[in-house]
């Protein structure tokens, strides 16, 4: 594996071997603490992100490495014109492997081209968020104790949500799963997602605008915000920002071992109420998210404890 791009690109195999190494440093962090003594990282965010850039910094700190880069395109020779692939030609003459962020889908996959260092997609637009998977495999698994036999609702800006598109391209090779999709019409998944994934693999499906009516099937409920970044329409966004807002009362009949997650940030789609329920496990998934991307990097550099 030289670069991860896209979900799909893993093996069901590397996935779980990503995951074991995740668990193992969770059980022993001080055994991974110097693996990376020497290497790079560099971040280039040409969008805007708090949990996911800093997650890779502190993973990449945690394992004894140095960071480097920039946190918005302002702040980079994009400004100036520069190419991605320009830029990363540069930047791989100084880091050992890069993590890149960027608002156009593809974006990444042309920089692991011209890179002479691994890259990994940090989220490419509304495409892929690789990593992110990753971070919700790795809560599933801890969670529920498996990734097959489940029933995943998502709910929200499934049009949008690069998180959902990769979650459920991922998801699809595990047996016996289901997958509820709760939205607004008008933030269905993309139609590539049934025709390509879902119906080929013969993954049951259902799509929905009643939530609460799915509710009591469900082992996790995916939550999203329907993001004011997709828009082109800023009438829309307000029409349709508040469809799902998760409650105590709406999580009521909910199984007691059924999880929540968000890939966050949240706006008020998820009642702050809900924080102190022990099925909510948001932020549990970030613990998770620097852990499963410390074990990427290691996989990446081809470094071990």
């Amino acid at each position: 594996m030289k670069h991860l791009i896209d979900i799909l690109s893993l093996s069901e195999q590397e996935i779980d071997e990503l995951i074991a190494t995740a668990n193992d440093i969770i059980a022993h962090p001080a055994d991974y603490s110097h693996v990376c003594e020497g290497k790079k990282l560099a971040t280039l965010f040409f969008e805007p992100s708090t949990r996911t850039r800093l997650s890779f910094e502190a993973a990449m700190y945690e394992l004894g490495g140095h960071v480097l880069g920039f946190s918005e395109a302002a702040s980079s020779s994009a400004s100036k014109g520069e190419s991605v692939s320009d830029t990363v030609r540069v930047v791989s003459c100084y880091a050992d492997i890069i993590a890149m962020r960027h608002p156009k889908e593809g974006a990444p996959l042309v920089a692991a081209m011209h890179s002479g260092v691994p890259v990994i997609n940090a989220g490419d637009g509304g495409h892929n968020h690789p990593t992110q998977t990753l971070a919700d495999l790795l809560t599933i698994r801890r969670e529920q104790g498996r990734l097959d036999n489940l029933t995943l609702g998502f709910c929200g800006d499934l049009k949008f949500g690069r998180t959902v598109h990769s979650l459920v391209c991922a998801m699809s090779r595990y047996a016996n799963v289901k997958m509820i999709f709760a939205s607004p019409e008008e933030l269905r998944i993309p139609d590539y997602l049934i025709t390509d994934v879902l119906e080929p693999r013969g993954i049951e499906f259902v799509q929905t605008t009643d939530l609460d009516a799915v509710m009591p099937e469900l082992d996790i409920l995916y939550m999203t915000r329907v993001q004011r970044e997709r828009f082109f329409n800023e009438a829309d966004y307000l029409r349709l920002k508040d469809s799902y807002i998760l409650t105590l009362p709406r999580l009521a009949p909910a199984k007691e071992t059924m999880r929540v997650l968000h890939p966050l940030p949240r706006v008020n789609e998820i009642s702050v109420a809900v924080d102190n329920d022990p099925r909510a496990c948001y932020f549990e998934q970030v613990r998770n998210g620097k852990y499963i991307r410390m074990a990427l990097i290691m996989k990446l550099l081809g470094v071990g404890k």
